[in-house]
């Protein structure tokens, strides 16, 4: 199998890997198993399939839709898709490389050209994942605050509860955020948004750049996209990215004390889908709201 023959008949791969007509490496990436072909004329691919049985229905269509969504805009790095099927995601492979200052600098340019290409609502056309759940993508009108509150917050709040990696007074603290979250909001249309911008999602190239990978894209507010980034240790270089960005096009007034909210979706995600170790982090978030 080369590229052209991909192309052609992209339904035929997993039947080429069954049989070992492809080079297969493993790599690490995230919740899914994850792998470089290397195909007959030489190209390398990133392909993902699901640890054991099926994948959730969807799961790999909302990623390519995505991640063709993002690469339309023109703004970012965004690897091409080549083959969605349910078990099974592959596109381009890039080579990785080191964090570099300029490909910081162009990726918070091209961050800010990708928000402004804007999108139709809040919510996407498709039906959402991001990592191992659910993202409800329903589309909605705004305003930003109640959407943000009621599709990205409430339902990842109500899992961990659920589950027990949040406590009573945990998610009580939560619930005060988004009772009181008019306070804190700043409206803005929507953005055209990764969805799940910390700092593992962004791929620095051998080519000199950052791409974006593994999203979980939907019109939401840009200033989501910037405070994950801060996330688990925070992105490279995320000062060199944030001026770049802020150049390109200058935030609202208070936007550094509106982080810790917009990075309360993602924090309750990792509360929902891998337990009680992110608690400490949800509840940082949440208090540090509270007193802005």
């Amino acid at each position: 199998m080369d590229m052209a023959y991909l192309r052609a008949h992209p339904e035929h791969l997993p039947t080429f890997l069954t049989h070992q007509r492809i080079r297969e490496t493993p790599v690490h990436r995230g919740v899914c198993t994850a792998s470089r072909l290397t195909l007959d004329d030489g190209t390398s691919l990133f392909a993902k399939t699901w640890p054991a049985g099926d994948a959730p229905a969807g799961l790999f269509a909302a990623e390519a839709e995505g991640l063709r969504w993002l690469r339309a805009s023109g703004a970012v790095p965004v690897p091409e898709i080549l083959v969605t099927l349910p078990r099974m995601i592959a596109m381009e492979w890039v080579e990785p490389g080191d964090a570099g200052r300029q490909a910081a600098e162009d990726l918070g340019r091209g961050l800010a050209a990708l928000h402004r290409s804007g999108a139709e609502s809040f919510g996407a056309p498709w039906p959402g994942w991001i990592g191992p759940l659910p993202l409800d993508n329903t589309p909605c009108p705004g305003p930003w605050s109640t959407w943000f509150a009621e599709r990205r917050l409430l339902p990842y709040l109500r899992i961990s509860a659920d589950q027990g990696a949040l406590s009573g007074a945990d998610t009580a603290l939560v619930e005060e955020v988004v009772k009181t979250i008019d306070r804190y909001a700043v409206e803005e249309p929507p953005a055209r948004l990764h969805g799940d911008l910390w700092p593992g999602n962004v791929l620095w190239g051998a080519d000199g750049r950052a791409w974006l990978v593994d999203p979980a894209a939907h019109g939401g507010h840009r200033e989501t996209d910037l405070a994950t980034l801060a996330l688990f240790g925070g992105v490279p270089h995320l000062d060199v990215i944030l001026d770049a960005y802020r150049a390109e096009w200058p935030l609202a007034a208070g936007w550094r004390s509106r982080v810790p909210l917009h990075q309360l979706h993602l924090l309750l995600v990792h509360t929902a889908a891998f337990g009680a170790g992110y608690r400490g982090a949800v509840v940082a978030a949440a208090e540090a709201v509270l007193r802005s």
